[in-house]
């Protein structure tokens, strides 16, 4: 029965080995994470806020996640060569029983995982490598700095109030900074903190600079600080004119005003990753 059985688990082996490309099935792994991942942040989405409200907001994912997805996903795919190796089938297997759990930070770690195998033992050519890159650096703000915010949460929000009050002027308790016209004190949520639009920042230079296959040099560290560093800029400048006064708070804290501010977020962030990549942009010109 043994015998019989290990025949039969070969045939299914060279079966699948033989009806897919390496890349094919790496992209499948990626697709169940990715689906499972978000799809649970689009049922939390809907319920919270309704199917229009949640479509509107992106199901409260940033738009550069959601394209993240797709350009790694489709680079991996795009060559499709190569078997599949006996060695990804068991780490396959590791990888569907992780993304079957419902929870987003296992799943996004399983993610993880599978993007550092790629590049250590399955990098074989420049677009899988590329994809594994991006959706390994997309996994950052989906996870992994939400995860280091939790450890770190009191000193990054004071950092924010820090700033805020130093622009203003104005005293700070903790994550609390005195309202210009003394009239109370504006609290600094997580929600409001400048770390999740950093680590976005992160993986739209990500994003853009493999998208264009571009080669990193030190000179990248400093536009990708520049973007970062814009990211930080713009949210500490929208916390000290809400901290002006309650009305200014009102005035900013809201969809269209919060809108306004990711709008004015993502052009800075797409400007300085472009200047930063325009080596690659002038020569496809």
């Amino acid at each position: 029965m043994t015998a019989i059985a290990a025949k039969q688990r070969s045939a299914l082996l060279t079966a699948l080995r033989n009806s897919m490309a390496r890349d094919e099935f790496f992209a499948g792994l990626y697709i169940l994470g990715c689906v499972n991942a978000l799809g649970l942040r689009v049922i939390q989405s809907v319920g919270q806020l309704g199917w229009a409200d949640a479509f509107l907001a992106t199901f409260q994912v940033s738009g550069i996640v959601w394209i993240a997805c797709f350009v790694g996903v489709s680079l991996v795919l795009r060559n499709k060569s190569d078997q599949i190796r006996s060695t990804d089938f068991v780490f396959g297997a590791g990888f569907v029983a992780l993304i079957a759990v419902p929870i987003g930070g296992v799943i996004w770690g399983a993610v993880t995982a599978l993007s550092l195998y790629i590049l250590l033992f399955a990098n074989a050519h420049s677009s899988r490598r590329r994809g594994a890159i991006i959706l390994l650096a997309t996994a950052v703000p989906m996870f992994w700095s939400p995860f280091f915010f939790r450890f770190f949460a009191n000193f990054i929000l004071e950092l924010d109030a820090s700033l805020v009050g130093w622009l203003l002027g104005t005293a700070r308790a903790g994550n609390m900074v005195r309202f210009a016209d003394d009239s109370g004190y504006l609290v600094i949520f997580p929600s409001c903190s400048s770390l999740a639009a950093v680590s976005l920042a992160f993986l739209c230079w990500v994003l853009i600079s493999q998208l264009v296959r571009h080669r990193w040099t030190p000179q990248d560290a400093i536009w990708c600080f520049l973007a970062c560093a814009s990211v930080i800029a713009v949210n500490v400048a929208r916390l000290s004119v809400m901290a002006w006064s309650p009305a200014h708070y009102e005035a900013l804290h809201n969809p269209l005003g919060e809108t306004l501010v990711n709008l004015i977020i993502l052009a800075a962030t797409v400007g300085f990753c472009l200047l930063g990549v325009r080596r690659e942009l002038f020569s496809r010109a």
